[in-house]
């Protein structure tokens, strides 16, 4: 039994951004952390849970929670835009409130009810110098040494976009294993395919890090954007069309404010038994 791992059942809940699909638990009230493992185990789709990304919600002594997330091979990850929605608009309908603070690797991020259901965050300022995507060596961001000349861009995780005439045309699966790993990024990269239909308007394919092909994501509709504006493709506010519906970008001078729907699906517990296969 790895050290730590709760034996007892554990109860989580399960939500969806646009398809992004989260597992989420809730410390507040004390338990064990989550391990690699555990994360390993309920990212299995045919013998655990499954989701994109798993998300800790822990108390803050100085906002109203913190959050830490896991991608489904047991690796960590600094951001996760969906799930943030997806929590935020969970704890204010929980507490009645318009807004609140969440603090992750990306720093205190603030979310606000939109009302009919839809949440905004502020995803904060992109990261555009290349120490802070991060990559391997000193280099222009908006024009990578790639084939297909993509645009490295910071979100608390990195991404990198490749603009294309048609997104559908594109082996996402085959595409994606092939640029995560480039050796220009350290840490892995999260990969866009991303096509321009007006200059308010972008179609997005998503292949996320430690996950593979996703619906949506919400850091990666961030960096897209962020790409196109300063590639001068589009403006600032522009809508992104993903596998699994749209989100609503904003590049302001505060940061990057991403909206969209959020959908919370069950609340269940894991059994005894199945934490006790863990090691």
């Amino acid at each position: 039994m790895q050290t730590g791992q709760p034996t007892v059942p554990l109860r989580f809940m399960k939500f969806h951004g646009l398809g992004n699909d989260f597992v989420v638990i809730d410390r507040r009230t004390g338990g064990a952390p989550v391990t690699a493992a555990l994360a390993r185990a309920l990212g299995d789709r045919h013998r655990g849970v499954g989701f994109d990304q798993l998300a800790e919600i822990e108390t803050d002594p100085e906002v109203n929670v913190s959050l830490r997330f896991w991608n489904a091979d047991g690796s960590t990850a600094g951001a996760c835009g969906n799930a943030t929605r997806c929590i935020a608009r969970h704890l204010m309908d929980e507490a009645g409130a318009g807004e609140l603070t969440l603090r992750t690797e990306r720093g205190v991020l603030l979310a606000r009810d939109q009302g009919n259901g839809i949440t905004s965050v502020n995803m904060g300022a992109p990261l555009t110098d290349w120490r802070d995507v991060p990559l391997a060596s000193a280099m222009d961001t908006l024009h990578l040494p790639i084939d297909g000349d993509p645009v490295a861009t910071g979100m608390g995780n990195p991404h990198c976009t490749f603009f294309v005439p048609d997104v559908a045309a594109v082996d996402l699966d085959a595409f994606g294993r092939a640029h995560e790993n480039h050796p220009l990024f350290p840490q892995r990269t999260n990969v866009q395919v991303a096509q321009l239909i007006g200059t308010d308007h972008l179609r997005c394919r998503v292949w996320e890090r430690g996950v593979g092909h996703t619906l949506a994501s919400g850091s990666s509709s961030c960096a897209v954007a962020v790409a196109a504006a300063r590639r001068g493709l589009t403006g600032r506010a522009v809508r992104v069309d993903l596998d699994g519906g749209t989100l609503h970008i904003d590049w302001r001078d505060d940061g990057v404010w991403m909206t969209g729907p959020s959908a919370h699906v069950f609340t269940a517990e894991l059994t005894s038994a199945f934490l006790a296969q863990l090691t």
